[in-house]
């Protein structure tokens, strides 16, 4: 497995038009909303709120779930088998950006802005229900040489230019935890994500980004996720373009 951090990668993407190529199956072509997970194997309060993930990857079609594992529980006595400091990093610079210095487990951050406890219900499905929705349409194809994905929609605030990021998704995960908080118990992770990558910069207008197939060997997922996010001073912003895709 190889874990990539969140800077722009250089040299990767061009933009090319469309040629033959199979387009992806996406759970949400416009989702509603995104909801994001930080969790742990070795944290006693996050089961509950994997359960939930679960729950919302079943019954909420119409949202993109992502399930993101930490490391910060690994001195606890169990590394966690899915995480990574990428993903600790991804949660610390939501703190940072919202300023108020919130990191803990379970979290659930929805569209890259406000959060709350994984495990509490009802606040995270009024969040969902207040969403406004994604104001960028995300399509991909995929053909012998690379992955596409094509952009159209507006930004919220023109001018301004949105990361683009994909991400390999193991859509289940099951794990029998042998130590910590958890030991003796085996727990089921749903749409864990195993890596990140940015792919390029988005200004707004329609665009399609392409991905080679050798850079695509890099993940050992089999299923992908696109986020389009706005940043402000490298730190993540709202998220207003996803789709989640099975090869």
């Amino acid at each position: 497995m190889r874990w990539f951090s969140l800077n722009r990668l250089t040299g990767v993407v061009l933009a090319a038009g469309l040629g033959f190529a199979t387009s992806l199956s996406a759970q949400a072509q416009t989702p509603k909303a995104v909801v994001e997970l930080f969790t742990s194997q070795g944290c006693s309060s996050c089961p509950p709120a994997d359960q939930f993930l679960e729950e919302l990857v079943a019954d909420q079609k119409d949202v993109v779930t992502l399930s993101y594992h930490v490391d910060y529980w690994d001195y606890f006595g169990w590394k966690d088998t899915l995480g990574s400091p990428v993903f600790t990093q991804r949660q610390k610079d939501y703190a940072k950006s919202r300023g108020d210095a919130q990191i803990y487990t379970p979290q659930v951050v929805v569209n890259g802005r406000g959060h709350m406890v994984g495990s509490d219900r009802r606040s995270v499905k009024n969040a969902i229900r207040k969403s406004s929705g994604m104001t960028v349409q995300v399509e991909a194809m995929l053909d012998d040489n690379a992955l596409e994905v094509q952009l159209s929609g507006a930004l919220k605030e023109p001018g301004k230019k949105a990361d683009v990021y994909l991400l390999g998704i193991d859509k289940e995960a099951v794990v029998e935890i042998q130590r910590g908080e958890n030991a003796g118990t085996t727990q089921t992770y749903k749409n864990v994500v195993r890596s990140i990558m940015p792919i390029g910069m988005w200004s707004g207008a329609a665009e399609v980004f392409r991905l080679p197939r050798t850079a695509l060997k890099m993940f050992d997922s089999k299923n992908w996720a696109v986020l389009v996010q706005t940043n402000s001073g490298e730190m993540p912003g709202e998220i207003i373009g996803a789709a989640f895709y099975d090869k």
